[in-house]
């Protein structure tokens, strides 16, 4: 099936031929979530669906060639209220060609903060086409008790329906159809959430790795999702880099081995946990 994505200024015709789901997504909250919007778009049109998970490091070695044709479905979760700064090398080198795209982000039920229109601006600024945008609260990569379970039946029939006006959208984009607008704030005034105490202290957990309890087999399963390939699969107890605390070596362990016990950490997650009980909202952009 081919179904027609926008009219160039000169009169041409351009071809919509393949939705594609393209995320990084260290425990899978955010690959479920665009899967789940570029699977229903996919559907609604009668196109082709494939995917691309740059979340291992070797995957970051290159990206799809995309064209006007392409439609994409971009996700990335949200850290300190942005897009991860460790990712920002890598998606500089992906570029649109004029495809057309949907930025998502996720968030661990606090917020997205400035993440989705960072997102939507690299995009734009590397030849995408944003038109349609959404952030879908997602378990915290810290946690399993905040926003535990999400994203959840809800929050899929919500996606399921943005997925539907999107793919209602995709006939009528043109070459002046302007980029989505989204909340957040300018460039030059974005800065990255700090957690801090209840004194107004900065607590900073950069440095933080997680340890590994006697319950460790050696596996080698943390090494092997680890999406900064930072842990040593010969003696996973070492780490070769830097830790994000994406939550995959904990939230992936089949004997639950790994844990963080830096008080620091625990004090921003016990914050986070009673401080977001409420449930976020999805937010969605079209």
């Amino acid at each position: 099936a081919i179904l027609t994505l926008y009219k160039g200024k000169e009169g041409h015709c351009m071809q919509a031929k393949k939705i594609w789901a393209m995320y990084w997504s260290a425990t899978g909250t955010t690959r479920t979530v665009v899967t789940a919007v570029a699977g229903k778009m996919a559907g609604r049109l009668g196109l082709p669906l494939e995917e691309y998970d740059f979340t291992l490091p070797a995957a970051r070695q290159g990206a799809p060639e995309f064209g006007p044709e392409d439609v994409v479905v971009f996700g990335t979760p949200t850290y300190a209220g942005r897009v991860p700064n460790v990712l920002l090398k890598y998606l500089a080198t992906v570029k649109g060609n004029g495809a057309a795209a949907v930025p998502v982000v996720t968030f661990g039920n606090r917020a997205f903060d400035d993440s989705l229109i960072e997102l939507r601006d690299i995009l734009a600024d590397n030849g995408f086409r944003p038109f349609a945008a959404a952030a879908f609260a997602c378990e915290h990569s810290f946690s399993t008790t905040l926003a535990a379970g999400r994203p959840d039946a809800d929050d899929l029939a919500l996606a399921a329906q943005f997925a539907g006006q999107a793919a209602a959208r995709v006939a009528a984009l043109d070459a002046d159809t302007p980029v989505i607008e989204v909340p957040g704030r300018a460039k030059a005034d974005r800065d990255y959430y700090q957690p801090r105490d209840r004194a107004g202290n900065s607590i900073d957990i950069r440095k933080v790795k997680p340890k590994t309890n006697d319950q460790c087999d050696n596996c080698g399963i943390c090494a092997e999702v680890c999406p900064m390939g930072s842990i040593d699969p010969q003696d996973v107890r070492q780490f070769t880099g830097i830790c994000i605390k994406c939550g995959a070596c904990i939230k992936k362990c089949p004997r639950g081995a790994k844990y963080y016990d830096d008080p620091g950490y625990l004090y921003h997650k016990t914050e986070l946990e009673e401080g977001y009980k409420r449930r976020a909202e999805v937010s969605l952009f079209l």
